[in-house]
């Protein structure tokens, strides 16, 4: 039986770098997978961007209002006869950065595993620079069959469990100060060095300025 996969961890633990592994794992084999993200991570563009510096084309950029499973059916069976089902023609969904993903987004990959029978592994953190869940990871928290976390480790060597924003600070953030108020989403611009994310353990996380009220 198909089944959903959370697949989460702190920044830097290499949620992407599996993804895109799991990727060609499948394709040597000779099977079928459709690479899913969202509109608003626009890191890489059109494409999912390991920090590895490897890459790979998206097979749908998906926006909030779309309705997932119907465009995975409408890609996957697009040059297949009506009534094709759709476990005949797709062996997985690999979706990056599923935080960004819609509470009912989220119910869609689980109508493509429970009716579909297709495989769905989504890839995400859990909650933002404020330690507040995404409404996305909330969701694959709550219903998916399978939750898998993949670390990483502070600077401190402890095993990091929180993502710290960093502003201002130069290409690749050296320097830039923390902040703790602002939109929930703000993409990693690195490379212009406005906006840079650390991944600290709990400890740190408080040292840097953070808190665990709510705020």
């Amino acid at each position: 039986m198909a089944k959903l996969y959370f697949r989460y961890g702190a920044m830097n633990s290499g949620k992407t770098t599996s993804l895109l592994q799991t990727a060609h794992n499948y394709e040597e084999r000779g099977q079928t997978v459709l690479v899913v993200k969202a509109v608003v991570d626009t890191r890489g563009r059109s494409a999912v961007v390991s920090r590895l510096g490897v890459s790979r084309e998206v097979d749908l950029l998906v926006q909030d209002e779309d309705d997932l499973r119907a465009l995975v059916l409408r890609r996957a069976l697009a040059d297949h006869e009506a009534g094709t089902p759709l476990r005949h023609v797709l062996d997985c969904v690999l979706v990056d950065e599923a935080q960004f993903l819609t509470p009912s987004q989220v119910d869609q990959l689980m109508e493509l595993v429970l009716l579909d029978d297709v495989p769905v592994l989504a890839y995400g953190i859990r909650s933002d620079f404020r330690t507040r869940s995404f409404p996305g990871s909330r969701r694959l928290l709550e219903i998916a069959h399978s939750l898998e976390e993949l670390k990483t480790i502070c600077r401190c060597g402890r095993k990091a469990v929180f993502n710290a924003r960093r502003a201002g600070g130069g290409p690749g953030g050296e320097g830039g100060g923390f902040v703790f108020d602002g939109d929930q989403v703000v993409i990693d611009s690195g490379e212009a060095g406005d906006v840079t994310y650390e991944s600290l353990c709990g400890k740190c996380y408080l040292a840097a300025g953070g808190t665990l009220s709510e705020q």
